[in-house]
């Protein structure tokens, strides 16, 4: 017997297909919202995180395009506490020390250090292992000093020796 033509077989093949489907659909009919709702709220979750990484993206941009503005004195952070001291350091003219400061350099991991806000450098600090975070305190203290980026190196420096 010589086989039935592609299209007549194919034919046959849906209306199979279409019945199976139609007997099932009493069934289906019962979870169908539910169903809906479902994917409706999947769809939902996966459009708010691809904005937010591409929120994330821009800032990341954007940041380097514009300078960040300087936090006021009354934003303080948990982390950027720094504990009570009694006595003051004198800090002496040290002429070694002036050598030192003259001789660093910016490190090569972080060219824009001296340009970053405290913001914008406690947001770069989580992507840094313990010797570049030492390097930066090396840095700083040799440069500017600033007590509050000083102290922010120190306590992530702790931080990540902790972990």
């Amino acid at each position: 017997m010589k086989p039935l033509p592609l299209g007549v077989r194919v034919a046959a093949g849906l209306a199979v297909t279409a019945l199976e489907q139609a007997r099932k659909l009493p069934q289906q009919l019962a979870g169908l919202p539910l169903t809906v709702v479902s994917e409706a709220m999947q769809l939902s979750m996966r459009v708010q995180q691809h904005v937010t990484e591409l929120a994330i993206k821009g800032d990341d941009v954007l940041s380097g395009l514009r300078p960040a503005e300087e936090e006021p004195e009354w934003a303080t952070f948990d982390e950027d506490e720094t504990p009570v001291t009694t006595s003051q350091e004198v800090i002496a003219d040290d002429p070694w020390e002036e050598e030192e400061r003259a001789i660093a350099e910016v490190p090569e991991f972080l060219p824009s250090y001296d340009e970053l806000s405290i913001a914008q450098l406690r947001a770069r600090l989580r992507n840094l292992d313990v010797e570049q975070l030492e390097e930066l305190l090396r840095y700083e203290k040799a440069h500017e000093a600033r007590p509050e980026f000083v102290g922010m190196l120190n306590r992530r420096i702790a931080t990540v020796k902790a972990q």
